[in-house]
C-alpha cells in the first residue's frame, strides 16, 4: 500500500512538470495513447515521440550519431520533401545524416507485471549519411529515393501506433476483468478444460485410453487462455 501511494505521488509530481521537449507538447499521433496510459493508475509517461524524419549535422564515430552534440538541421513529424532536405543540407558543416525514428514511448510502471504488458520493441528505423565535412556525397536522385522510403516508414509507423493502442486497450480491459472476477475466470477455465477432456474421451468410442493419451489431453491448450496480445513481428 505504501509503495502504491509513493508511486501515485511520483506520478502526480512528474505529470505536473512543464514539457521540456523541443516541441513543448505531445505529438498529435500519439496523444491518445499517452492519455490512455496516464489514465491508468499503474502507468505514467515521461517522454514520447510519434515518429519523425530528421537531418543531423555532427561528427560520426563509426555509425553512431550523438544527437546531444550535433546540430538539428531538419525535423518533421510529417512526410518530408526533397527540397526541404536540400535546403537544410546547405547549412551542414560536418557529417549530415538523414534518419527516420519510429514511435518512442518512455513509461514508468508501478509493478513488473505492469511493465510486461508494454514489452514491445521495434527495429522500424532508417539512418543514412549524406555528407562528409560539409560535402554532399550522394545525388539528389538518391535523396529523393531515401525520402520515399522514409515517408513510407512514417505511414507504416502511424498504422503500428494504432495497432499498438488497440492491443494495449484490449490487454488493459482483460486485466481489469481478471482483477474484478478472478474466481470466475478460474472456474471457467476449469469447466472448459473438463468439458474438452470429456469430449475427447467420448470420441475414443469406448477404446482404451493409454497413459500417453491422458498426458496429451492434459497438455492440450485452451484457446481461451492462450491469447497473443502483441504479435512477434510487430
Amino acid at each position: 500500500m505504501e509503495r502504491r501511494a509513493e508511486f501515485s505521488r511520483w506520478k502526480a509530481q512528474c505529470l505536473s512538470k512543464a514539457d521540456l521537449s523541443r516541441k513543448g507538447s505531445v505529438d498529435e499521433d500519439v496523444a491518445e495513447l499517452v492519455q490512455l496510459l496516464n489514465g491508468r493508475e499503474q502507468f505514467f509517461t515521461t517522454s514520447s515521440c510519434a515518429g519523425r524524419i530528421l537531418l543531423l549535422d555532427a561528427n560520426i564515430n563509426g555509425f553512431e550519431v550523438q544527437k546531444q552534440n550535433c546540430c538539428w538541421l531538419l525535423v518533421t513529424h510529417k512526410p518530408c520533401v526533397k527540397d526541404d532536405v536540400i535546403a537544410a543540407l546547405k547549412k551542414a558543416n560536418g557529417d549530415a545524416t538523414l534518419k527516420f525514428e519510429p514511435l518512442i514511448l518512455h513509461v514508468q510502471c508501478r509493478e513488473l507485471q505492469d511493465a510486461q504488458i508494454l514489452a514491445v520493441r521495434s527495429t522500424h528505423g532508417l539512418e543514412v549519411p549524406l555528407s562528409h565535412k560539409g560535402k554532399l556525397m550522394v545525388t539528389e536522385e538518391y535523396i529523393d529515393f531515401l525520402l520515399e522510403i522514409a515517408n513510407q516508414k512514417m505511414e507504416e509507423n502511424k498504422k503500428r501506433i494504432e495497432r499498438f493502442y488497440n492491443c494495449l486497450q484490449h490487454a488493459l480491459e482483460r486485466e481489469s476483468i481478471t482483477d474484478l472476477y478472478p474466481k470466475e475466470k478460474i472456474i471457467k477455465k476449469s469447466n472448459s478444460y473438463s468439458h474438452k477432456k470429456r469430449r475427447n474421451r467420448e470420441k475414443a468410442d469406448g477404446k482404451c485410453v493409454t497413459e500417453d493419451n491422458d498426458k496429451e489431453l492434459e497438455n492440450d491448450d485452451d484457446p481461451e487462455v492462450n491469447v497473443t496480445i502483441f504479435p512477434e513481428d510487430y
